[in-house]
Order: C-alpha cells, then structure tokens, then sequence
C-alpha cells in the first residue's frame, strides 16, 4: 500500500493523516490594526448556528532556508527578537514582501542578502502554519545544498547588525532542539524535518 492510500482500520479506511479545507461565510472583515510590518484583521463569520468573532494576524507569508554543508553542519544565525527578548538561533529567512515574487525565488535572495551564500541545489523541506490561531502565515522552508560564496558582501542593518552565524552538526542541532535549548519553532522543524528525511533515506 502506497503512503498515500487509506488505511484499514478494521471494516473501516482510514484516510491519511491531512489538514482540511472548510470555508466559512465571512460576514465582516476589517484591519484594525495597520502595522509597519503586518496588520491585525477582525473579522466576524457564521460558523454551524453561531457568529464568532476572532482577530488575527494577517501576514504576507515567508520563506526560510536550511543550508547544509557537505559535511552535514547547518549554518545557523542568533539574532536578537525583540517580542521575546532574546537572541535565538534561526535559520536565514525573509518576509514574501516583493509582490508576485516567487517563494523560491524569495530564499534565493534572503540566502544571499543574510549570510552571503549562493547555493545550487534546493528543494522543498516543508510548508507551515507557524501559529494557526493567530495568524495566517505560511513559512515555505528550503533545504539548500551546494554553496559558495557570493560575489560581493551585502550591507545589514538594524538588528541583522550583530548576527552570529555557526556551523553546527545536523546531529548536534537535533540534541539542541531536543534539550529545549533552542525554541525557534521553524528552526525546530526544518530540524527534525531534515534528521528524519536523513533517518528514513
């Protein structure tokens, strides 16, 4: 039986394991808040016999990349954030802020822009909801192999000032990741996502 295909669970198919689209009637819809970087959107719509009411997030969408060396080391950065006060360890990533540009595209030039990289081999590691109750982002998540160097170094600014950037064993960035000592959810799965790809291969 193909990954795909149902699963008997006694009389019964089980399908696989998938989120599901259900549209509701949206009765209202408004920005309530417009923010330098996103917005906050409130919107009002019938769902079963009732009308709910819920505010969230609106966002452009994302991308971000996980860059492998040959070696099996992710590049990794600390950059300071300010809603958690911290300096946490991500992966180069950007905002889909450039209207009708293309995801990949997108990491493509995040990759360079951040950490000065090109990379010649890339596929698709995962798409997310980062925090569906609140927002409507989607993080498309890159794996990108084969790297060199850029022609010439980007200018940064503002809090990509004073970036870290460290090369850490994939088996190391698993161990951080299960130890609780590193909390970016994005960088969490792009982690596990990429060990377990290995793991399965």
């Amino acid at each position: 039986m193909s990954a795909s295909a149902g699963v008997a669970a006694g009389d019964e198919v089980v399908e696989p394991l998938a989120d599901a689209a259900h549209s509701v009637e949206v009765l209202d819809s408004d920005v309530v808040f417009d923010g330098k970087v996103w917005d906050i959107r409130r919107e009002r719509f019938a769902y079963g016999d009732v009308t709910l009411v819920r505010e969230f997030m609106e966002h452009p969408g994302a991308v971000a990349v996980l860059v492998m060396d040959e070696a099996e080391r992710v590049l990794l950065i600390q950059q300071y954030r300010h809603p958690i006060q911290a300096r946490d360890w991500e992966m180069p990533a950007g905002l889909l802020d450039i209207e009708g540009e293309d995801p990949l595209v997108a990491a493509q030039r995040e990759l360079a822009e951040e950490v000065d990289l090109v990379a010649e081999h890339w596929e698709p590691l995962l798409t997310l909801h980062t925090t569906p109750g609140g927002s409507d982002e989607v993080i498309t998540i890159y794996l990108a192999t084969g790297l060199s160097p850029t022609e010439e170094a980007f200018a940064r600014e503002a809090e990509e000032l004073d970036m870290t950037l460290r090369w850490v064993p994939l088996d190391e960035a698993v161990d951080a990741v299960l130890a609780g000592r590193v909390r970016n959810g994005i960088l969490i799965a792009a982690v596990l996502a990429a060990h377990a790809r290995r793991t399965r291969s």
